[in-house]
């Protein structure tokens, strides 16, 4: 049977514990917003039997969708922490700035208990500095999204540099970010993965020990130790990812040079009066606009264009102005043909654009 547990580090850490010393029974740790919470229910389905192989069971961030449930194995709990902690030059402390029902969260658990330090959690200090002045280990890691890094780079700089590695996930690091890390010392590490993965799989486009890649067209396929054992109670589903030791992920991307890029996603591409977009390539540019702090690019249905293409910027900066520049590198086809000017792009709690939100407000 599964066990839900608060989706708390202090409920996490003990059920956790047990189940990587083959003492604990499966469980799935809960939000305490109880939306949120009925959704992982349904996804979880705790009354149903568990399959010998699973120890964790984790809920997509439903971005696009209903939430899966997502079966993660004692092993490639294990596998995908021991690799990190050799990629990052051995073990360490951890400070936990995430909650611990998403899966860089957890990892950040695992991660401490492997390494027999106890996590410091962020939110229980008044500032990063503080939080990371509470921190005893010989080597000190922290994970986050690139929306933390950035208010972080603002106020929290010294904190920052006081740590050994910084691992990035979530989200990809703009150009302009990576830039201001650079600049400001910051050993802030991108990664990619997602909870199918174990958390993050490739740490500057180089694979963690076991963990390889390759292509079919433009779509991602990964191997390795960390891979989810299925999707909850959704056999079929788990056949189509999961295809002779292969996770087909949505994601796109090329190998230059024997490391991985990540290009956009297999729905990043609409058809817009006929025309193929990249929306990945359109944001992108946008975000080198002097004035456009933030931006998400996203398909709208449309009757007239089938996809309209909506730019969401936090910014000063008008739909024209935007436009030429979009057509200055790009094809002026690929332009937002609709500006809709935000003071802050909504969130979720894993530290991702709620996209359904943004969507629901312009249909």
């Amino acid at each position: 049977m599964l066990r839900l547990v608060p989706g708390t580090p202090d409920a996490v850490l003990p059920a956790l514990a047990a189940v990587l010393d083959g003492t604990g029974t499966p469980f799935a740790p809960v939000p305490a917003d109880p939306a949120s919470a009925e959704r992982v229910k349904l996804a979880v389905a705790p009354d149903e039997p568990v399959d010998d192989d699973c120890a964790v069971i984790l809920t997509t961030s439903g971005t696009s969708g209903e939430p899966k449930g997502v079966m993660l194995s004692r092993e490639a709990l294990v596998a995908s922490a021991t690799a990190t902690h050799e990629r990052l030059g051995g073990p360490g402390q951890w400070l936990l700035p995430m909650q611990p029902y998403f899966v860089g969260g957890l990892q950040v658990l695992t991660r401490s208990l492997l390494a027999g330090y106890a996590p410091v959690i962020a939110w229980e200090y008044p500032s990063l500095a503080a939080g990371a002045a509470a921190m005893t280990g010989s080597r000190r890691y922290t994970a986050m999204v690139p929306t933390q890094l950035a208010r972080y780079l603002d106020n929290e700089l010294d904190a920052l540099r006081s740590f050994d590695a910084i691992v990035i996930g979530g989200a990809p690091m703009s150009v302009s970010l990576k830039e201001r890390v650079r600049a400001a010392g910051v050993a802030a590490i991108p990664a990619y993965g997602m909870t199918e993965t174990g958390s993050g799989c490739f740490y500057a486009g180089e694979p963690l020990a076991g963990t390889a890649a390759r292509l079919e067209g433009e779509r991602i396929l990964i191997s390795g130790p960390t891979l989810f054992s299925g999707y909850r109670l959704r056999p079929e589903l788990t056949a189509e990812v999961l295809r002779d030791g292969w996770f087909w992920t949505q994601d796109r991307g090329r190998l230059v040079d024997d490391r991985l890029q990540v290009i956009g996603r297999l729905d990043d591409v609409v058809i817009s009066g006929g025309v193929n977009v990249t929306l990945t390539a359109v944001q992108a540019r946008l975000l080198e606009h002097s004035s456009v702090q933030d931006a998400v690019v996203l398909g709208v249905p449309d009757a007239e264009w089938g996809s309209r293409v909506v730019a969401f910027v936090v910014g000063d900066v008008g739909l024209e102005e935007l436009r030429d520049f979009v057509a200055e590198v790009l094809p002026r086809t690929w332009a937002p043909r609709d500006v809709v000017p935000l003071g802050a792009l909504p969130m979720l709690a894993s530290g991702k654009v709620d996209r359904q939100a943004l969507l629901e407000g312009v249909r």
